[in-house]
């Protein structure tokens, strides 16, 4: 009994579906949505203020998850992750960065379906996923 398994070096080397799904992650990456998202990724990152309101509220909301699935969360707790949430999107940099995110995605929604007019299936939706019904 043989096995045949392709290394990464040696995977999808005559296979054209591969080489065109490399070429349309190349050419998403070239999109001015791609880019912006990036941008704002990148100065959300090397934002202080922003990090340190991305910290506050994981705490909050890592407590709250963790009050919740002790059946110990409150109104009170749900209300400080919901403040903290709104006092992190208030910054004009996550409002950029949220509003470059939503961009991207509609725009990686829309080649999905153009990718998915040629199966039976909803590619970004059903693949990789079994009985569905």
């Amino acid at each position: 009994m043989s096995i045949e398994t392709d290394t990464p070096e040696t995977a999808g080397g005559d296979d054209p579906v591969k080489s065109l799904a490399t070429e349309l992650g190349t050419a998403i990456a070239d999109t001015p949505e791609y880019r912006r998202f990036e941008e704002a990724k990148s100065a959300v990152q090397n934002d202080e203020e922003a990090q340190a309101r991305i910290s506050e509220f994981e705490q909050l909301r890592q407590e709250f998850a963790m009050a919740r699935q002790a059946g110990k969360a409150d109104q009170e707790t749900m209300e400080k992750v919901q403040a903290a949430q709104q006092d992190l999107h208030s910054l004009s940099v996550m409002q950029e960065y949220v509003e470059a995110q939503d961009e991207l995605q509609a725009r990686l929604e829309t080649l999905n379906e153009a990718i998915s007019d040629g199966l039976v299936v909803d590619f970004g939706g059903e693949a990789g996923g079994c009985c569905h019904d």
